[in-house]
């Protein structure tokens, strides 16, 4: 269950909620699958999926959530072909051009009578919850898919006051300077061999680089023409990869071999849930040492003045 994304976010006055509170209120919004007209769907499932029925897995302050989201799957290209269909042959029918809101009317009932038969899509995200750091990390690749799990997180708790983590010196500053200058990189930082460069006025093209040398030419002839790092491969403390963007997403995360190959050792007698909870326990671990070096590197944590609801 190793994290592939994420999304960090910084929670200011967390709710007091014991384990058998929590574990009530995630059944209130428990995942059910899609109706027959309905588009979407987000709910809670469990982390262990058919292995446990179990929702909430907390092990030594660090929580594991997992929610799914459900949504059908109907192109536009589908239902505006059809529209087209049936008005032409309307107004063939009937000899005059149909109005606005009767193309628009056509349009609704098109599309309800196509949906319960589009294809479902199915999506699973991870949410980790250190309550000992006030932090939070959402398993997804889109910032608007983590927004989407931390709203039903605040609709099952009631209220939930988080900011996305921020840090006093900005990712792009950081990223520029570690590729620029070989002299202000921290003990425990190696560059990886991706990266993304952008003007930040003016030109609009985005300059990417993958398996290739960043202390080359190229790279610094392109940072002295003024573009800046906002994607950047690197490595911390040689424990876990990742490429940092410019909002301080984690992407692309991959940890050490000596990391998988400490739970891939440890006896879990076949129990999946004793697997998710060894895997979930050595992951946040590395994680939560990774985050506070990261913070630091970038010069600590800045001060949040306004935490969403």
């Amino acid at each position: 269950m190793w994290f592939k994304h994420l999304h960090l976010y910084r929670v200011h006055d967390a709710p007091a909620l014991n384990n058998e509170d929590l574990v009530l209120a995630l059944e209130e919004q428990a995942f059910r699958p899609l109706g027959g007209v309905e588009a979407r769907r987000l709910g809670w499932s469990a982390p262990a999926g058919r292995a446990s029925e179990q929702r909430l897995h907390e092990i030594q302050g660090h929580r594991l959530l997992s929610a799914l989201r459900q949504e059908r799957l109907l192109p536009a290209s589908v239902v505006n072909e059809e529209v087209g269909s049936r008005a032409a042959d309307i107004e063939t029918a009937e000899g005059r051009p149909l109005r606005r809101q009767e193309k628009q009317a056509l349009k609704e009932q098109v599309y309800e009578e196509f949906l319960p038969r589009a294809f479902v899509r199915t999506q699973r995200f991870d949410l980790w919850w250190d309550t000992k750091r006030n932090l939070i990390g959402v398993n997804a690749s889109s910032r608007k898919r983590a927004e989407d799990i931390l709203d039903l997180l605040r609709e099952t708790l009631g209220s939930l006051k988080v900011t996305p983590l921020a840090t006093r010196t900005t990712p792009i500053r950081a990223m520029t300077e570690w590729l620029g200058d070989a002299s202000k990189r921290p003990d425990g930082l190696i560059l990886g061999d991706q990266v993304e460069l952008k003007a930040l006025s003016g030109d609009e093209s985005v300059l990417r680089g993958r398996q290739m040398d960043l202390d080359c030419e190229e790279i610094q002839t392109a940072l002295e023409a003024g573009r800046q790092a906002t994607r950047l491969a690197i490595t911390v403390n040689d424990a876990v990869t990742m490429i940092l963007s410019d909002d301080l997403a984690l992407k692309s995360l991959r940890f050490a071999d000596t990391l998988l190959d400490e739970a891939s050792q440890t006896e879990d007698d076949g129990d999946p849930v004793l697997r998710l909870e060894t895997d979930f326990t050595l992951m946040t671990k590395v994680l939560a040492d990774a985050i506070e070096q990261l913070i630091d590197w970038l010069g600590g944590e800045a001060v949040s003045t306004a935490p969403t609801q």
